[in-house]
C-alpha cells in the first residue's frame, strides 16, 4: 500500500506542558505529512495543557485529545494510545515527547526509514552522542543506562530508552499489551524487548535530543530504580518462555 495513503498517528503524553504543547502541535502541521493526526494523552494537567489543545483543535481536524483523570504515568499513557490506534487501524505509530526534545522535523526520516523495518528508534548514541545541553551527570546515567540494559538483556541497540520511535501496527498486535508492567521510562526498555525477542526487524536512526528549556523533566529516583530492576525481569522471564 501507498504510504501517503496509509494512516499514521503521533502519541504525545502530557503533564504541565502548557508551555510546550501548542509548539509542538503546530511544528507537526507544517510538516503537512499526508494521513498524519497526532493524539494527546493529558493527565488531568493542573496547568490548564488539555485546554490549549482543544482550542487548537478548533483550527486542526488531525489533533485528537484523550483526558485521564490523575497522573498515571508515561507507560499507561502510550498504552493508551497504542490502543487507540490499534482500534482505529493505524499502520505507523509514532511515540513522542511533548518537550521539544524530539525534533518533528524528523518524522519524515523515520518514516523513509520504516519502510525496511518494523521499529525505528531515534537514538540520541548510535552515532556519537548526540545529546543537548544535559548536565554531564544526567548524560552519563542514561549512557550507562543502556550499556547495562544491553549486557542483562542482550538487546544490541545503543539507546535503549530513547522515547521518539515508530511502530508498524503488526508489532503493537503481536504484544501483550495488557502484561507490560513499566510506568516509567523503562517502558521504552520492556517494549523494545518485546519486540526484538519476537523476531521484528530493528533499526536505530541518528537523532539529536535537545534538553527541554521550559518546565521540569519527570525523572525521579523511582523511575532509575525501576529501569534497573525491569532489565532482569525482562531477562529471567525470557528464559523460562514467560515474555
Amino acid at each position: 500500500m501507498n504510504d501517503t495513503i496509509e494512516k499514521k498517528l503521533v502519541i504525545i503524553p502530557t503533564y504541565n506542558e502548557k508551555d510546550n504543547i501548542l509548539k509542538v502541535l503546530q511544528a507537526v502541521s507544517d510538516l503537512k505529512i499526508a494521513n498524519l493526526d497526532v493524539l494527546i494523552i493529558d493527565d488531568n494537567s493542573p496547568d490548564g495543557t488539555a485546554e490549549l489543545v482543544k482550542e487548537y483543535m478548533q483550527q486542526n481536524k488531525q489533533i485528537r485529545l484523550l483526558q485521564r483523570a490523575g497522573k498515571l504515568g508515561l507507560g499507561t499513557a502510550y498504552i493508551t494510545g497504542f490502543r487507540f490506534a490499534l482500534e482505529k487501524s493505524y499502520e505507523y505509530i509514532f511515540e513522542m515527547d511533548a518537550d521539544l526534545s524530539h525534533d518533528p522535523k524528523e518524522i519524515p526520516n523515520f518514516l523513509e526509514a520504516i519502510k525496511q523495518e518494523d521499529l525505528i528508534i531515534g537514538s540520541r548514541y548510535v552515532k556519537g552522542v548526540n545529546v543537548i545541553n544535559w548536565p554531564l551527570m544526567r548524560l552519563f546515567i542514561s549512557v550507562m543506562a543502556s550499556k547495562y540494559t544491553r549486557i542483562i538483556t542482550g538487546m544490541p541497540f545503543r539507546d535503549c530508552t530513547s522515547g521518539f520511535k515508530c511502530f508498524r501496527k503488526k508489532v503493537l498486535e503481536k504484544i501483550p499489551l495488557d502484561k507490560i508492567s513499566s510506568s516509567g521510562y523503562s517502558f521504552q526498555i520492556e517494549m523494545n524487548f518485546k519486540a526484538w525477542e519476537r523476531g521484528f526487524k530493528i533499526k536505530e536512526i541518528p537523532i539529536i535530543f535537545y534538553d527541554r528549556t521550559v518546565g521540569s523533566s519527570k525523572m525521579s529516583k523511582r523511575i532509575i530504580l525501576e529501569a534497573m530492576f525491569i532489565v532482569w525481569k525482562l531477562k529471567i522471564l525470557s528464559i523460562f518462555g514467560r515474555s
